[in-house]
C-alpha cells in the first residue's frame, strides 16, 4: 500500500511568480508530487516546491558546475538539495522574507526545463526567441567563470 504525502500549503505571494515563470513554457504543466506543487514537461519534473522548514524553495535541475557556482556564490539564496542535489540540482530559497532575485529564479528555471524537455521543444523557444529578436540566456551566471 502507497502512503499518501500530506498536502504542503504555499502562498500564493510564493507561487504565483514561480507559476508564471514554469507555465510559459511550452507543454508545462503543474502537477503535486509528494504534496508539493511541481512543474512538469511531458511527465518529468523540471521544477519543484519543497518546504523542508519554514521557508520554500524550488529545486531545479542544473548543468555540469552550475549547482557549485551559484551556492558559492549567494550560499544565502543557494543550496544543495538532498536527493536530487548529488545529481547536479539546485535548490533556491524562494520565501518573501530570503528576498528571491526572480530574475535568477527564471534562469535556473530555463536551464532546468531544456535540460529536461525533448530537444523539439527546446528547439520552438529558440525560434521563437530568434523571431522576436531576444538572446536567449544573457542574463545567466556564467558558472564556467564563476570562483568557488
Amino acid at each position: 500500500m502507497s502512503e499518501r504525502h500530506p498536502l504542503v500549503e504555499i502562498g500564493s505571494a510564493i507561487l504565483s511568480p514561480l507559476r508564471a515563470i514554469c507555465l510559459d513554457y511550452p507543454e508545462a504543466v503543474e502537477a503535486v508530487a509528494f504534496g508539493s506543487p511541481t512543474f512538469q514537461v511531458r511527465s518529468k519534473n523540471f521544477a519543484m516546491v519543497h518546504k523542508p522548514d519554514e521557508r520554500v524553495s524550488v529545486w531545479c535541475k542544473a548543468p555540469p558546475g552550475a549547482q557549485e557556482a551559484y551556492i558559492a556564490s549567494a550560499p544565502d539564496r543557494y543550496y544543495k538539495p538532498p536527493y536530487l542535489g548529488p545529481k547536479g540540482w539546485i535548490a533556491a530559497w524562494i520565501s518573501p522574507e530570503c528576498n528571491p532575485d526572480w530574475d535568477e529564479i527564471e534562469d535556473i528555471v530555463d536551464e532546468s526545463y531544456r535540460l529536461i524537455a525533448p530537444k523539439r521543444l527546446v528547439a520552438t523557444l529558440d525560434e521563437n526567441a530568434s523571431l522576436h529578436g531576444i538572446v536567449t540566456g544573457d542574463r545567466r551566471l556564467d558558472y564556467r567563470r564563476a570562483k568557488c
